[in-house]
């Protein structure tokens, strides 16, 4: 018998294993890893990148 939550979780595959790295005591999953280096990079071009219609143009 299957019920829709087990439908769902063996299409999500959630008991899947991941990459994970490691360095000393620091662990990560790689796809957490490229989340947050994407984070990173999009807070580093909002502080970089000017921001539209911020000069006044009289």
């Amino acid at each position: 018998m299957s019920t829709p939550l087990t439908a769902l979780a063996a299409a999500v595959r959630l008991q899947a294993g991941g990459i994970y790295l490691g360095w000393g005591s620091f662990t990560v999953q790689l796809g957490n890893l490229i989340v947050i280096l994407a984070m990173i990079a999009v807070f580093v071009a909002a502080l970089l990148l000017p921001f539209p219609g911020g000069k006044d143009r009289r």
